[in-house]
């Protein structure tokens, strides 16, 4: 096989494991690759009541170059077990990659749906496995679907959703129309190797609105999923009335933009909008999302936090690439979709701090909580007078990084619209968050229902790692401290009831040093 060895693949293994695990802002209980680079979740499920969590992973480096499929499991949704690696590059059509996809059932045997790339493009593969999903056999007739539709002009092609519908199995491969804007292409199958091109399951328009908009919908649709949110399977109809979801990430020549989801019908070979919605305020901090249904019906969820730092300092890390904590996916009154991290993550909750409520005002001043750490979960329940602005200082620092710099301040912000309706934002100020002059530090913020302004509020921190929920509407980011600060703080303008505060450290997932798994 040609010698594909990228020219940043200098730093030996262990010394790539040192130095990742050196890293005071590499997360503790996110899952996190062993070293080197991490993307997309891929073949996300549970089998015979093992978790699995497959993802794109380059061993070499904290670079993208030669893409393999890590594999974890897990019992729990929490702590996680490295496997070996699932799937590496071999001679043919995934000569230069396995790229992203998914896991089916196939009477039993398991079976993955992935892009193979090869010379440049994309392909469906398939490869089976043992019955403990260890071991994997590529299908000799990869790709199972030789080329794109040639009907159209596209963008790109890749990534794969696959379920069974019926006697048929279907599929959709993300795509997009040249001049146009993104798809996902509907295949059918009886066996998932030889496949039928029915037509493209639903057309974006990029021309509508600006790239630069946090709904844009892009020239291209990565990572596509689709899932009924609510009791039923896919192509039957609803006894609740619940939507039915496309999940798809925006790419734009090479630029991961964001992820968004239109809630609708599907029903024959199409789907119908209803309305576009953002999935995560964090944009592509929350990036390649894939979901399953459990084995207690739970459609659980998981998305890349990709870095926000230099490529340089990614490489000198020694790693790249968060995976986020599992989140239960409900649809909401309003139609969309709300999210929660599971349950399951509460057993890692140490030292357990309770405050009691407390009234907020202009006039009050900063509000120390008596608690700090890097490795928190934070739950506040909220009521905001019309008006009110609520801030929650974390990862601050007392002491700045040189004579006259500013301290360091990671600054969530919940505002409740003036007019005194159930309307108000959730904004992440990150313009503190880092002295690292390099880091992205982009404001993040959208719109969340409150209910006569009352909010629920959650925070995770692990180092580098937010996770935000507020009323169930998801913000997710990445910040880079240089001081190592754990002081966190509350304050408001106008008036802010705080009804109950709880907090707990969190506890770590990995001990010990980990194996590459090459």
């Amino acid at each position: 096989m040609t010698d594909l060895t990228h020219p940043l693949a200098t730093v030996p293994q262990d010394e790539l494991i040192s130095r990742a695990e050196a890293d005071t802002l590499r997360p503790r209980f996110h899952f996190v690759s062993p070293a080197g680079w991490l993307n997309d979740p891929n073949g996300v499920s549970q089998w015979n009541g093992t978790y699995h969590l497959f993802y794109q992973y380059n061993p070499e480096g904290a670079f993208h170059h030669r893409i393999q499929w890590g594999h974890a499991t897990s019992t729990d949704l929490v702590t996680w077990t490295d496997q070996p690696v699932a799937l590496e590059p071999s001679e043919g059509p995934d000569a230069e990659g396995c790229w992203s996809g998914v896991l089916v059932n196939d009477g039993g045997t398991p079976t993955l749906v992935y892009s193979g790339r090869s010379e440049g493009k994309e392909l469906p593969c398939v490869a089976v496995g043992s019955p403990d999903l260890l071991s994997w056999t590529k299908d000799p007739g990869n790709p199972v679907i030789a080329a794109p539709p040639v009907v159209v002009d596209i963008t790109a092609y890749r990534d794969h959703c696959v379920w069974r519908e019926g006697s048929k199995w279907r599929q959709l491969v993300g795509s997009g129309i040249r001049g146009r804007g993104g798809t996902a292409f509907l295949y059918e199958s009886a066996d998932l190797r030889a496949w039928n091109y029915i037509e493209p399951l639903f057309i974006g328009d990029a021309s509508h609105g600006d790239p630069a908009d946090a709904d844009w919908t892009g020239t291209m649709w990565e990572c596509v999923d689709l899932f009924r949110a609510g009791q039923g399977s896919l192509g039957s109809a609803p006894s609740d009335g619940s939507p039915d979801v496309l999940v798809f990430s925006a790419w734009n020549d090479g630029d991961t933009r964001h992820p968004l989801y239109w809630t609708g019908r599907y029903a024959g070979d199409t789907f119908e909008p209803g309305a576009l919605h953002r999935l995560d305020y964090g944009g592509r901090f929350f990036y390649a999302p894939q979901s399953f249904e459990d084995e207690s019906g739970r459609r659980v969820m998981f998305g890349w936090m990709q870095e926000g730092r230099s490529d340089a300092a990614m490489v000198e890390a020694g790693w790249s690439g968060v995976m986020s904590l599992p989140r239960i996916v409900t649809a909401a009154d309003d139609g969309s979709l709300r999210f929660a991290p599971v349950p399951e993550i509460e057993k890692l909750r140490r030292g357990h701090v309770r405050l009691p409520g407390q009234v907020l005002t202009g006039t009050s001043g900063p509000l120390e909580l008596g608690l700090s750490g890097t490795q928190l979960d934070l739950e506040l329940d909220l009521q905001l007078a019309p008006g009110a602005l609520l801030r929650l200082g974390v990862l601050g620092s007392t002491e700045g990084g040189t004579s006259g710099s500013p301290n360091e301040e990671t600054v969530i912000e919940l505002c409740r619209a003036t007019d005194g309706t159930n309307n108000g934002t959730l904004r992440l100020d990150r313009t503190r968050s880092s002295l690292d002059p390099t880091v992205d530090v982009e404001e993040k913020s959208g719109p969340v229902p409150m209910p006569e302004g009352r909010v629920h509020l959650r925070v995770l921190l692990d180092r580098s790692a937010v996770e935000i929920f507020a009323n169930g509407v998801p913000l997710t980011a990445r910040v880079y401290p240089t001081l190592g600060g754990e002081h966190v703080s509350l304050a408001a303008e106008g008036t802010a009831q705080i009804l109950s505060r709880d907090a707990w450290t969190m506890a770590g997932i990995f001990d010990g040093t980990r194996s590459l798994f090459p």
